[in-house]
């Protein structure tokens, strides 16, 4: 459990800990999002391929490399020194922490027979559940305490503590030491990383190059699709291909695949704004912004014990359809905020969120995997992971291009209301400019008043983005309902292993 404990709390963390990065090494706000999709996309490009490592290099063995890539890539990207350098460490981060969560599961899987196998991963989902309750106010303590290297400084301490537990006590079961997995698919794992590695510069630089009115992003973009095609080519066409592209022609998977898409989407969105929007807008510290939204875990935690009951007593497609019909519910209730709220005034619908996720991660994972043989599951697993990462990637670039478009767009139309001979804006001036006019004289008083409606201007324009942006979301979840009733009714079979992230 401390590897994907180790691996969750960071993501978590990070989110928190985002203006402090920015501030730090001289970057924007949008710019300090590419600590999170660079992590995103390089922990994508390993998921299909931990199965491989696995077999080749034992599965004991590879986990305990991954943690010490992890651990280290951890130290250095709290001992950056640029944006350049936490973004090439974050990637590495990534990459090691890719096969931390399938090699877990499997171990544990393997350790408890059939029986005692829903107790187990109860427990495990417990330890998964938990990291984001922690990592939000841990993040912010540690941020405002210390500083933001101390968020990744962290992991290190647990990586160590988990490397010598796996080492005392994980062994390799008896196919796993004789396993001849045979050679790579080199050619499709590259290709794989091509395409994803332009997806990521796609998505970190777009806003800032202005999408596809820049040649670099058309370019690119030419390079994914490219590369893309190939990738699809090359896996169809192999007998012992990098990942098995027919497994898709299961209706369930398929669906599955797109529904963890989007919802990956959604809520690495709603992980990624409500941080900002505390900091940014209300002027929160990391400490207070990370209490704030750490209730979501509470409200997980709770339902889990819940879920996990009623999977197995109803049709799993209803609790799914209740979770997605939850976020959309909490992310228009979000749309509801101002800028006079207090820290607990979406408390509720940050609780619930936490419950609709719940509702959404395990069932979903169960249905999606369900009416696959034992022999796809792998395979199955590193595809259904890499579309929820690359799906979250997608999401934190978009909320945040809408941000920053939309803020400007909402500005553009509320100046229009800032005129001379306009009731309001007369009065409003004329009691800013008495405020100022006891410091300083009639022009440099005037000049104050100006520079504080403008202020006013610019963060209720940033208000209304943040608005825009949740309900968006709220409309991708809604949407997502009728594509749940397209699933079939799947019956859990004894021991099913449940991939909650």
């Amino acid at each position: 459990m401390l590897p994907t404990f180790m691996e969750v709390l960071d993501t978590s963390i990070a989110s928190v800990a985002l203006p402090h990065i920015a501030g730090s090494l001289s970057a924007t706000t949008d710019e300090a999002t590419w600590v999170l999709t660079s992590y995103l996309v390089a922990n994508a490009i390993i998921l299909p391929t931990s199965s491989w490592f696995s077999l080749r290099f034992g599965r004991r063995n590879f986990l305990l490399t991954c943690i010490v890539i992890f651990s280290v890539a951890s130290f250095t990207c709290g001992a950056a020194t640029s944006l350049g350098m936490i973004l090439v460490s974050r990637a590495i981060q990534g990459a090691g922490g890719g096969a931390l969560q399938p090699l877990s599961q499997a171990i544990l899987l393997e350790s408890f027979p059939p029986a005692k196998r829903g107790s187990a991963m109860a427990v495990f989902g417990l330890g998964v559940v938990v990291a984001p309750v922690l990592g939000p106010t841990l993040g912010g303590w540690l941020t405002d305490s210390y500083s933001w290297r101390w968020a990744f400084y962290i992991n290190i301490p647990i990586g160590v503590a988990a490397l010598w537990m796996i080492w005392q006590f994980v062994k390799d079961p008896p196919y796993i030491k004789n396993a001849k997995p045979g050679r790579i698919d080199t050619i499709g794992f590259g290709l794989l990383a091509i395409w994803l590695a332009a997806l990521q510069i796609i998505l970190d630089k777009g806003q800032e190059d202005d999408w596809f009115g820049s040649n670099g992003i058309r370019w690119t973009f030419v390079i994914l699709i490219t590369a893309f095609i190939a990738f699809l080519i090359v896996e169809m066409r192999l007998k012992q291909p990098l990942v098995n592209l027919r497994i898709f022609s299961n209706r369930n998977f398929a669906l599955g695949c797109v529904l963890i898409g989007l919802f990956g989407a959604t809520i690495y969105g709603i992980v990624t704004l409500l941080p900002l929007f505390y900091q940014t807008l209300m002027g929160y510290t990391a400490q207070a912004a990370g209490i704030a939204v750490s209730p979501r875990g509470i409200g997980a935690l709770v339902a889990m014990p819940f879920i996990g009951l009623l999977t197995s007593r109803m049709d799993n497609r209803w609790i799914i359809g209740s979770g997605f019909m939850g976020f959309a519910l909490t992310s228009l209730w979000m749309s509801g905020a101002n800028l006079q709220m207090s820290q607990w005034s979406l408390l509720w619908p940050v609780v619930i969120s936490g419950m609709a996720s719940g509702m959404i991660f395990v069932p979903l994972s169960t249905t999606a995997l369900g009416t696959l043989r034992n022999e796809q599951i792998g395979n199955a697993s590193g595809l259904y992971n890499l579309l929820r990462n690359v799906g979250g990637s997608i999401g934190i670039s978009v909320v945040n291009t809408l941000v920053a478009r939309h803020s400007q767009t909402h500005q553009a139309e509320m100046v229009h209301d800032l005129a001379t001979g306009r009731l309001v804006f007369d009065q409003r001036l004329q009691a800013l400019q008495q405020v100022f006019s006891k410091t300083a004289g009639s022009v440099l008083s005037r000049q104050r008043a100006y520079g504080m409606i403008q202020q006013d201007l610019s963060l209720q324009a940033a208000l209304w983005s943040y608005i825009d942006d949740f309900r968006i979301l709220a409309v991708v979840c809604l949407c997502c309902v009728p594509i749940v009733m397209c699933l079939r009714k799947v019956k859990k079979r004894a021991g099913a292993p449940s991939l909650a992230h």
